[in-house]
């Protein structure tokens, strides 16, 4: 089961668990209403032939997919990579991502401009909304696959705090102040 927590603001190594002292995690509903941020628990046996990923990209108009893996022996320039992934930037696009094996950690921003921790492993899904500043890293581990899903043509362009003027962070800023609505 996926877990979220605030982060502490140690900069020791990003694959870290960064908990705070205590310990502060932060339920689903919570990190819905404070981000935007959705999650789906898909199993991962089944989704080939259950249906329910299907009718989550049918609902949501996912027209596209690949998959991704990120570990030392499969990511040619691995570090710089990783580092990349882990700057601190925005989409013009919503990021999906289902995780088939693996495990590491999305880092999205709240309302108050504080670090949530998610760490995601086989069989989550998270929708990370359009406009939200967020980050990834790997864990300890150093591997995770991934489906990723797009809505059309995939567009995987970061662009990099401050992006405050951009059209899509100015849509998520009215949505974090008015409140999150499900996707239909």
């Amino acid at each position: 089961m996926v877990q979220a927590w605030y982060m502490d603001s140690e900069t020791t190594d990003q694959r870290l668990q960064h908990h705070k002292n205590p310990p502060e995690y932060i339920s689903l509903d919570d990190l819905f209403s404070k981000t935007g941020v959705e999650y789906f628990k898909i199993n991962i046996d089944t989704y080939k032939t259950d249906g329910v990923l299907e009718k989550l990209k049918n609902e949501r108009g996912y027209t596209y997919e690949d998959e991704m893996v990120c570990s030392k022996e499969c990511l040619p320039n691995y570090e710089e990579k990783i580092k990349s992934f882990y700057t601190e930037h925005l989409h013009t696009d919503e990021e999906i991502r289902f995780i088939l094996d693996g495990s590491g950690y999305f880092d999205v921003r709240d309302g108050e401009d504080q670090w949530i921790r998610i760490a995601v492993s086989k069989g989550d899904m998270l929708v990370i909304p359009s406009g939200i500043y967020h980050r990834f890293t790997l864990d300890t581990n150093n591997y995770i696959k991934a489906k990723r899903f797009f809505i059309g043509e995939p567009v995987w362009l970061p662009y990099n705090r401050p992006a405050d003027e951009m059209p899509c962070r100015k849509d998520y800023v009215e949505k974090l102040q008015n409140g999150f609505s499900v996707a239909a």
